[in-house]
């Protein structure tokens, strides 16, 4: 690390206009946390593997490489399979088995699992988390977003939020501590990326379609894809927030890569001249699309001579969708390989993830790291980039700051277990999909399945694509892992389904 530019970078201002705190006489960094939706692990053309894969060579993404190229890779970031899941986690630092909110939410009071003939599913938390006590299935949480604010932050949050069901406190980031709320409501989708279509929003009086996106009128009908138009709004909120001077944080969080396969006109074509079939190449300028938002910021601190004390994290919420769709076209639009099945799935194709931070300072340019870590130690870690050492809140913490990893100062992933737990039934069918609990210890990774109590054993370092199923190989290291995954469900007080025919419940993993 450069001791001397890390010194004037929180002690000198910079030219132009650096963040300023309440507390204390120093700069404080900005903080842009860039979340991207659905978008799996090789979905882009930076490599997170050992090697190139063809989807590198088949995705454009030059701001990713640039941001990589500035600051630190990780190989081994992990989030949960779904989408609301993730985000509690991350605005909460909490792990989902404690939380509760284990599948997507939006209705309020009503589920979103499918139907089982065998199981009964938990009551989870269908409503989401939100700051206010006493809210029916939810988990109150003291939100990152707030303890930002309260120490002199300005936060700003411009996208998608799914972090509360209709008409519950947690639907508005703004009763999350977002100071700005940007087109963030209860939807986890954007019913059309396309202003021709108003974004989804219905002009002759009849009620919108579901996850129709709202606040984005002065778009609509004028050719302005939606992570264009969200990208603009987010400058308009950065103008502004350069009059504050006092630091920001801007969650930029894209309701792209997610479905609907809209196509970005901008980047469609050079795809199918590529030989790609039109849905995937107009998946593929979804992608290129956010990736221009990305730049777009990017140039923006540049411009405003921001660029030196301004903190970048990129991450996804959950893998990509490469499960097999029952209900839609059964063509699938992107491939996880060589990581094993999708969104949704308890293999490494539904919780691996794309991540890069850039700490102008800090992070070594060019940088990889290949220790994991999870969705909720940005909690912890984000506080820790912003001087914010001292907090109190009404949740268990459980996230783990990986700062040290940034530093280069120590390792925080030795000799700790990362857990998952999802008792629910999503939409789509695929490897590793259903009620399944799992856990990482080391290399080994042992995933669960609670309706037939099948166990299987993979050796990540080995077996990346989880083929080679090892527990009858290694009964003694399967005893173990259930042993200490059971304990930690327990502890957490994680839900589990019950079986309809006898009302009992499925068997904590080392119960079998």
């Amino acid at each position: 690390m450069n001791k001397k530019l890390l010194l004037s970078l929180v002690s000198v201002p910079l030219s132009g206009w650096a963040g300023f705190g309440q507390t204390g006489g120093n700069d404080r960094p900005n903080i842009i946390m860039f979340l991207v939706d659905d978008m799996g692990w090789q979905d882009t053309s930076v490599p997170f593997w050992e090697r190139r894969t063809a989807s590198n060579d088949k995705f454009e993404t030059p701001n990713m490489e640039r941001l990589a190229e500035q600051g630190m890779k990780f190989t081994q970031a992990y989030a949960c399979s779904i989408s609301s899941p993730s985000r509690c986690s991350f605005i909460s630092g909490m792990n989902a088995a404690r939380h509760r909110v284990t599948n997507w939410t939006y209705p309020k009071n009503q589920s979103t699992d499918l139907e089982s003939d065998i199981l009964q599913l938990p009551e989870w938390n269908v409503n989401g988390v939100c700051q206010v006590p006493g809210i029916e299935r939810t988990c109150q949480v003291t939100s990152l977003a707030q303890l930002l604010k309260d120490n002199g932050y300005h936060t700003i949050h411009c996208g998608k939020a799914h972090f509360g069901a209709l008409n519950t406190p947690g639907e508005n980031p703004c009763h999350m501590g977002f100071e700005v709320n940007i087109a963030g409501h209860a939807g986890g989708a954007a019913t059309t990326y396309l202003s021709e279509r108003n974004y989804g929003n219905r002009t002759d009086g009849k009620p919108n379609p579901w996850f129709a996106v709202p606040g984005l009128e002065q778009y609509w009908g004028k050719d302005v894809f939606l992570s264009e138009a969200l990208t603009l709004e987010a400058e308009k909120a950065l103008d502004k927030a350069r009059e504050y001077r006092q630091p920001f944080f801007l969650y930029m969080s894209h309701y792209a890569v997610h479905i609907p396969i809209d196509k970005d006109g901008r980047f469609y074509q050079k795809y199918i001249d590529k030989g790609l079939t039109p849905k995937e190449a107009a998946y593929a300028s979804l992608v290129e699309g956010m990736d221009k938002s990305l730049g777009d910021l990017m140039d923006y601190l540049e411009k405003y001579d921001m660029a030196d004390n301004t903190i970048i994290l990129f991450m996804s919420d959950n893998g990509g969708l490469s499960s097999a769709p029952e209900w839609r076209d059964g063509v699938l639009h992107t491939q996880n390989a060589p990581l094993n099945s999708g969104k949704g799935s308890a293999y490494e194709g539904g919780i691996r993830e794309p991540m890069i931070v850039k700490w102008p300072g800090v992070t070594v340019a060019g940088s990889s790291c290949d220790k994991p870590l999870i969705i909720e130690d940005f909690y912890p870690s984000i506080l820790e980039m912003a001087g914010i050492k001292k907090y109190k809140t009404v949740q268990h913490v459980d996230g783990v700051s990986f700062v040290p990893l940034l530093k280069g100062t120590g390792d925080p992933s030795e000799g700790r277990r990362f857990y998952w737990n999802y008792p629910n039934i999503w939409g789509n069918t695929g490897p590793g999909i259903g009620p399944t609990a799992a856990i990482r210890d080391g290399d080994w990774k042992l995933v669960y399945y609670y309706e037939n109590g099948v166990k299987e054993l993979f050796n990540i370092q080995e077996d990346i694509g989880e083929k080679h199923n090892k527990t009858s190989e290694h009964p003694r290291l399967v005893k173990k892992l259930s042993k200490e995954l059971g304990r930690y469900l327990r502890t957490v007080d994680a839900q589990r389904p019950s079986f309809k025919l006898t009302g009992q419940p499925c068997p904590w993993p080392d119960e079998i």
